[in-house]
């Protein structure tokens, strides 16, 4: 097996190497950044067999839900449940990590003038 994963977070998909060689307990220590916004739930893994002259086989996939990491910052390494056709076909350990933009404009524009940034004060 030369499995690999794809992940879904909304629209935005990203995928992971290929790990040849490691049958049927891969390891991939990647790492992957998603832009969330309000309304987002979950993530969805999906997890694929690379074939080669054919189509990649589907093993299963696991969705997670996002709101245990909004809540604490960082979510350690856990197991979640790889299901296809509602059967367990294993599980894929993830861990979540979290950092809210610190520069996420809300729609507002920076002020530019008065405001403390132009203040003065003298005693």
């Amino acid at each position: 097996m030369d499995p690999y994963v794809l992940f879904t977070c909304r629209t935005q998909e990203q995928k992971s190497s290929v790990s040849s060689g490691q049958g049927t307990t891969p390891e991939w220590n990647e790492t992957f950044i998603f832009t969330v916004s309000e309304g987002t739930t979950e993530l969805t893994v999906k997890i694929f067999d690379k074939d080669v002259g054919t189509e990649d086989d589907a093993v299963g996939e696991a969705t997670i839900p996002l709101e245990p990491v909004f809540l604490e910052g960082d979510i350690p390494p856990t197991a979640y449940n790889v299901v296809k056709n509602e059967e367990f076909k294993g599980e894929i350990w993830i861990a979540l990590s979290f950092k809210p933009s610190e520069n996420r404009s809300r729609g507002v524009e920076e002020e530019t003038y008065g405001g403390w940034k132009n203040s003065d004060a003298s005693y």
